[in-house]
């Protein structure tokens, strides 16, 4: 991480090395907290703060007056006032250590859409307005509970929200840095071999050959396994590259485009717009505008 991105402010929470989770519940009129980092994963309800923006690793939205974030650790986020009127956000925030839950104990088969929805989280994850409307009881009453059965709690909620329908990943694959993985050891070489190499120029052959697959197989392959297209996983990778060096280096756009391999500018554009909703230069206004230390 260069030393200009590692100005995000870095939060040291509440949460002591020997309890499992901490949450917060509040009343507040604003947000005014800075874009920030923490080590532990974090479950965010917010209710009545329609019109603010929030930032989850290189996505950008503005949000309605309900909603619920799952963000993962190490990704920087944070909610700003933006265009909100209301004077009554009202929040509840879970926070739960990174290790909570042992590897091998994740790998357990009972155990597999906690971990999806934990690996997945690593981009940060909003879901729906349903969603968050039918889980507010039970996040409200985890804030009630207290030892082994709170523990139980959030790991019951945990699973459910990871079968619940309608979640959509927030930031570019590799923005965050935590790895993520497909359950398979192809896919992951591939991966490893796109991260490698995405500044060159990369054809589905290349890949293929990676991975011992003929090209047919490998495209019908990696679209069953990660729902996207090798040139999507391939933009997607690129993307989260330029997204970091908007942000951290006084590249220009075009720059900042051929560094991350894309060799048509205007290609760039499109497709950057489409994924993140705004221009690369506006992108970078965003974050700019959103580094304050309190």
């Amino acid at each position: 991480m260069s030393d200009h991105l590692s100005n995000i402010y870095r939060e040291i929470t509440p949460l002591n090395a020997s309890d499992c989770f901490t949450f917060f519940k509040r009343v507040k009129q604003e947000f005014n907290f800075p874009l920030h980092t923490h080590e532990e994963f974090e479950l965010n309800f917010i209710l009545d703060a329609a019109g603010a923006k929030r930032i989850v690793g290189d996505n950008v939205e503005v949000i309605d007056d309900l909603e619920l974030v799952l963000v993962g650790s190490n990704l920087p986020h944070g909610w700003f006032n933006h265009t909100c009127q209301s004077k009554s956000i009202y929040e509840i925030t879970i926070q739960f250590h990174r290790d909570l839950f042992d590897d091998r104990f994740l790998r357990r088969n009972q155990l597999s859409h906690v971990r999806a929805l934990l690996e997945r989280a690593s981009k940060g994850i909003v879901f729906s307005k349903e969603t968050a409307a039918a889980f507010r009881e039970r996040i409200e009453q985890l804030t009630t509970k207290s030892g082994f059965d709170s523990v139980l709690e959030l790991m019951s909620l945990l699973h459910d929200l990871a079968l619940s329908r309608d979640m959509r990943t927030l930031s570019n694959a590799s923005f965050s840095e935590g790895q993520f993985s497909y359950n398979s050891r192809r896919i992951e070489k591939a991966f490893e071999f796109m991260e490698a190499h995405f500044d060159k120029d990369i054809a589905l052959a290349d890949v293929a050959k990676v991975v011992n697959m003929p090209e047919v197989s490998f495209s019908r392959f990696i679209k069953k396994r990660t729902g996207r297209t090798f040139i999507e996983s391939l933009n997607e990778i690129r993307l989260g590259h330029a997204s970091r060096l908007l942000i951290d280096t006084t590249q220009t756009v075009a720059e900042v485009s051929f560094s991350s391999g894309f060799n048509n500018l205007s290609y760039f554009n499109r497709i950057f717009r489409k994924k993140n909703g705004c221009t690369p230069t506006e992108f970078r206004l965003n974050y700019s505008g959103t580094r304050v230390f309190i």
